[in-house]
């Protein structure tokens, strides 16, 4: 039952008094905040008004004709501005403020729109070139009302129009449909030719002759410039200038690994960063994951561990200076990452682009594009970079069909790495057709090999020269011993062709791994003579004097053993597939398309003596070439060359479907079930106490969320 006795006095009332006290004073605090806006309002707009008033004062005090004119001309003024020979200015009284802010802006609209009315009557510009005097006039008011430069008369977009460029930016996902490009194209051509016509037509009747309005893109973006917007890249972007700084622009390479994990993800980036720093023409920051201590015994070798970011930073600097012969001018910076033990790989915790500052974020280079955005809930890359570059460095599809039900995980991994390389990067690099054909992507190779290597390949040249023997040891094979990584595809071929190979041949085998058992268990009862070693450095003394590299792998995007043994200036055997297609052009390289082939090619190797490497070939394999090769397909040496790096983003037309794919990947990693439901490490979302207290992050709990897609 509700009581309706009024509270008894004493302690309630004390209680009652300080609750009014409470609400008062906030009310008091509320009114007294909203008074300081409005005035805040208020002197900014009067500060417009008074730039407005300066500009045409100076204009009309100028004894120019045109001032001289105008004086003549407006002696009754115009709606709302006063003109008096002590005084100008614009008479708006201070509660027109209170209805309309930016009302004072009104009295200039009017102005302009009652200079037209005059430009059209050209019979009372008696004596003056109104051409002329127009121009000048206009160019003086660009400081009061701002129009976009260079403004032409351009038709709209039709209906047509529009549709073609919808169907060109949904290429990728009508593909995914069945819809061949080609069709696309077709669609997209007879679509457009009708209004391209048209606008033919109306070129000739202006004498206008602009071809570059033929192209699709270009007509789109010239009536998104006429309309004077200027894309900034996203709804939720940073908002940031980037200013460039002394002159020099930043490189972000985000990736997947890091050393002492000895993979190709922590390796190439590394020497990428090393290389591109030693210019000097920009400046480099490399980032890569940090693990827990747990995670760190589970990945890294020989019981390695580190205590702090500092210390990790410590041991990849001496491994790579020992190599590169230089001293490091980079920045390595760390962000949480957590080790997947089913998928042998390190899965980014929380927004990896938040740990470049925006101060920095003018170019990133994401090394695995797809696998750093499988579960990536945070900024767009393309919205706080200018420009984003992927390299893919895996075939993922090629591991993911040797599963268990790999064939519909690969279909599926498929359309996600195409949805989040496309809504995220610029530019797609491929190192070999080996992977998966990605938007907006080229195929290069853009690896190098450790100088340590090509150094071993001059040095047993020169032996040969000298009339010493180089390679005293027959066939070995290196790599991590798991079966993706060719040791299925060697093991098949040893056992097919045991009797067809010579007569004691036999093979060393260097590798760990978690396959190491079943291989070692598979190759004793097929009884292959087969030598196996634990794995060590592919540039370790003792595998110097070995002839032939045979590795038949066809997991591989471009497998850098592969390189390397070729740098060391040995024969290499490998499989005819398009991840050896840059190996082609080697003579050492020796290629097989069936079991029959793979022992001949064996044969002529153990019969011959490898071919000295050229000085070209040896820059081919280099890291300097490497990085050549990656400045121009990526683009970088025009982009790095722009003296205004909002110039790119500004000027571009933003993409529907690329935008629509980003946003729609940024909800759906934000929810955790989701993402279990998808393979991800429970807890990725963010980063967890752990790393908060190792990388000396603000705790995830207090972390403000974020925004951007």
């Amino acid at each position: 039952m509700i009581n309706f006795r009024p509270p008894e006095t004493g302690e309630s009332s004390v209680t009652a008094e300080k609750a009014i006290s409470f609400i008062s004073k906030g009310w008091r605090e509320v009114k007294d905040s909203t008074e300081a806006d409005i005035e805040l309002m208020k002197h900014r707009a009067k500060s417009f008004k008074n730039l407005a008033s300066f500009e045409l004062e100076n204009f009309l005090k100028s004894s120019s004709p045109e001032a001289n004119f105008i004086k003549s001309k407006c002696s009754t003024g115009f709606s709302g501005v006063v003109f008096n020979r002590a005084n100008l200015r614009i008479n708006v009284s201070e509660a027109d403020f209170d209805d309309r802010v930016f009302g004072y802006w009104e009295t200039i609209r009017a102005f302009k729109l009652r200079l037209q009315k005059l430009e059209k009557q050209r019979s009372i510009f008696q004596g003056v070139d109104s051409n002329k005097f127009m121009v000048k006039l206009k160019s003086s008011l660009k400081t009061i009302c701002k129009e976009p430069d260079n403004k032409k008369d351009i038709p709209p977009l039709d209906f047509t129009e529009l549709l073609a460029y919808l169907v060109r930016q949904s290429g990728p996902f009508l593909d995914q449909l069945g819809i061949k490009k080609d069709v696309c194209n077709k669609i997209v051509e007879s679509l457009y030719n009708k209004r391209k016509n048209q606008l033919h037509t109306l070129q000739s009747l202006n004498h206008e002759t602009d071809a570059a309005r033929d192209d699709l893109d270009l007509r789109i973006a010239s009536v998104v410039h006429s309309t004077g917007h200027r894309y900034e890249s996203g709804v939720w972007n940073d908002i940031n200038n980037h200013e460039i700084r002394n002159g020099q622009r930043h490189v972000a390479i985000v990736t997947t690994a890091s050393l002492p994990w000895m993979t190709g993800t922590a390796v190439n980036p590394l020497f990428r960063a090393a290389y591109l720093a030693k210019s000097r023409k920009q400046s480099i920051t490399l980032l890569v994951p940090w693990l827990t201590r747990k995670d760190q015994e589970l990945v890294y070798p020989n019981n390695i561990t580190f205590t702090s970011p500092e210390e990790q930073e410590v041991y990849i600097r001496d491994w790579l200076e020992e190599r590169v012969g230089f001293k490091t001018d980079f920045k390595i910076s760390f962000y949480p990452g957590k080790f997947q033990k089913e998928r042998r790989s390190i899965i980014p915790a929380g927004d990896t682009s938040k740990f470049i500052s925006s101060k920095d974020a003018d170019i990133a280079i994401l090394e695995e594009p797809e696998h750093l955005n499988w579960y990536h809930h945070g900024n767009r890359w393309t919205n706080k970079f200018n420009h984003v570059v992927g390299i893919v460095h895996t075939n993922y599809l090629e591991y993911i069909k040797r599963e268990k039900h790999g064939a519909l995980q690969a279909f599926f991994v498929k359309h996600i790495n195409n949805l989040v390389t496309r809504a995220y990067c610029d530019k797609v690099l491929r190192l070999s057709a080996a992977t998966q054909d990605l938007p907006k992507s080229v195929i290069c190779n853009v690896h190098g090999v450790n100088p340590k290597f090509l150094k071993i390949g001059a040095k047993k040249a020169a032996e040969r020269e000298n009339g010493r023997e180089s390679f005293s040891k027959g066939t070995y094979f290196l790599g991590k011993m798991v079966w993706a990584k060719g040791y299925r595809e060697l093991i098949d071929l040893l056992a097919k062709q045991k009797h067809n190979l010579n007569d004691g041949f036999k093979i060393d085998v260097y590798g760990n791994g978690e396959d190491a058992n079943e291989v070692q268990t598979t190759a004793e009862k097929l009884n292959l003579n087969v030598n196996f070693m634990k794995g060590i450095d592919h540039a370790d003394d003792s595998l110097h004097s070995y002839k032939v590299f045979i590795n038949p792998s066809v997991s591989d995007v471009l497998c850098t053993a592969t390189a390397e043994a070729l740098a060391m200036g040995k024969f290499v055997v490998c499989a005819d597939h398009p991840s050896n297609d840059f190996f082609r052009s080697f003579p050492n390289c020796l290629t097989y398309n069936s079991p029959q082939d793979f022992v001949k090619k064996v044969k002529q190797a153990m019969d011959s003596e490898p071919h000295p490497l050229t000085s070209d070939q040896q820059f081919n394999l280099s890291w300097e070439a490497a990085t050549q090769r990656f400045m121009e397909y990526s683009e970088l040496d025009k982009i790095l060359n722009e003296s205004n790096r909002s110039t790119r983003k500004s000027n571009s037309v933003p993409s529907l479907i690329d935008g629509t794919l980003a946003f729609a990947h940024y909800c759906f990693t934000g929810n955790e079930f989701l993402r279990l439901c998808t393979g991800a490490v429970p807890g990725t979302r963010d980063y967890n106490e752990q790393h908060s207290s190792d990388l000396h992050l603000v705790p995830p709990r207090l972390e403000n969320p974020v925004y951007g897609w």
